[in-house]
């Protein structure tokens, strides 16, 4: 009898969570439904969106569309929530969706600053269902094996992590160039280059510097310059632009005795590390119009190098990890402290920028 009970829970356990998504524009239908339609772990149950005619393309791809966001929130047969729409409208339907029983998932940036968030949370504790932001980013191979080889130790002491990401194209021109509904590309995609930083280098930040970018709009940043520092010594740069014509490499990684290099986002991450016991004076270079030793490259016979090509990660993982911290199996990946770093680090940035000064912290 009791192992007939075990199974049953079991059973009830791994059957599919009911999602609706709120939200129908380019994350909320583009990604999640799309994602939720493949899912393991989730059913799409519908979604909602304040304007009809995005109701009517849902419904128009076989999507049940609720008629109200109340509709979906007295469903009781929904399990949890995504929320995907501006930012300024995060912190109301986010509490609103924990108080009415629903475990809620929220798309980034969680909340427009501290003060939202703490009610958030506040919310989740209250109620006792589960909140957590989308941060999909974590999943990204580029980031996956720059942790990989920091944590490994191979480029011996790291000195600076440097993370950019650059495009030509300005703003979107829908919601995120305005200021009133949270746009700029610090909370679009510096948030992400951010939580992957903290996730990279789990020490306590001590400083946060950042220059940010009117170029394309005065209204909102379009890009964003900011220098973390760690305690243990590495300075950590996260750059967006949009309105680079060239860009950078996407990763740097800079060690005492080796180089890691992540020229776009498909591309195989390149290492060079130095020979031990090989060290050999170096012979001067003609360099323009002199010569210098201190640059001269090195040869094969000091160092050598390989590449590590894009390793297995899957997105999906994300849902997965979510329900079953509903369900008690697991803990939540991306917590609640987690989010509360990530959305320092930004006011911190943005209080650099302001005042054009580093901003010394403990965090």
């Amino acid at each position: 009898m009791l192992r007939h009970r075990y199974e049953k829970k079991e059973s009830i356990m791994s059957e599919k969570k009911k999602l609706v998504v709120i939200g129908y524009g380019g994350m909320g239908g583009g990604f999640h439904c799309t994602h939720a339609q493949k899912s393991d772990v989730v059913s799409l149950a519908g979604i909602y969106d304040i304007d009809p005619e995005k109701r009517a393309k849902a419904e128009a791809n076989g999507i049940k569309a609720y008629p109200t966001l109340e509709a979906v929130l007295e469903d009781r047969s929904v399990d949890l929530v995504t929320v995907a729409v501006p930012n300024d409208c995060h912190k109301d339907i986010v509490i609103r969706a924990l108080e009415a029983g629903k475990n809620v998932i929220c798309e980034k940036p969680v909340a427009l600053n501290s003060e939202e968030l703490e009610e958030m949370i506040a919310a989740s504790d209250r109620t006792g269902k589960l909140f957590t932001v989308h941060q999909n980013r974590r999943w990204d191979t580029d980031m996956l094996r720059i942790k990989a080889l920091y944590n490994k130790g191979e480029l011996g002491q790291v000195v600076s992590i440097e993370s950019r990401i650059h495009g030509s194209r300005g703003i979107p021109g829908d919601w995120r160039k305005q200021k009133a509904h949270g746009g700029g590309m610090v909370l679009d995609w510096g948030v992400h280059l951010i939580d992957q930083a903290l996730q990279i280098v789990p020490e306590k930040i001590t400083s946060v510097y950042a220059r940010l970018d009117y170029i394309t709009t005065k209204e909102v940043d379009d890009g964003c310059h900011i220098v973390i520092g760690f305690e243990n010594g590495v300075y950590y740069t996260v750059e967006v632009g949009t309105c680079n014509f060239i860009s950078l490499p996407r990763f740097y990684m800079r060690g005492s005795v080796g180089t890691a290099i992540i020229r776009n986002w498909d591309m195989p991450m390149e290492v060079t590390v130095r020979k031990t016991g090989t060290e050999k004076d170096a012979t001067p270079i003609k360099a323009e119009s002199g010569l210098t030793k201190t640059m001269a490259p090195r040869d094969a016979d000091t160092t050598y190098s390989y590449e590590v090509p894009m390793p297995p990660s899957d997105v999906h993982d994300f849902y997965r990890n979510f329900c079953r911290a509903i369900d008690g199996k697991e803990k939540q990946l991306i917590t609640h402290d987690q989010m509360r770093r990530v959305m320092k680090v930004m006011e911190l940035s943005f209080e650099s920028d302001r005042l054009g000064q580093v901003i010394k912290t403990e965090l």
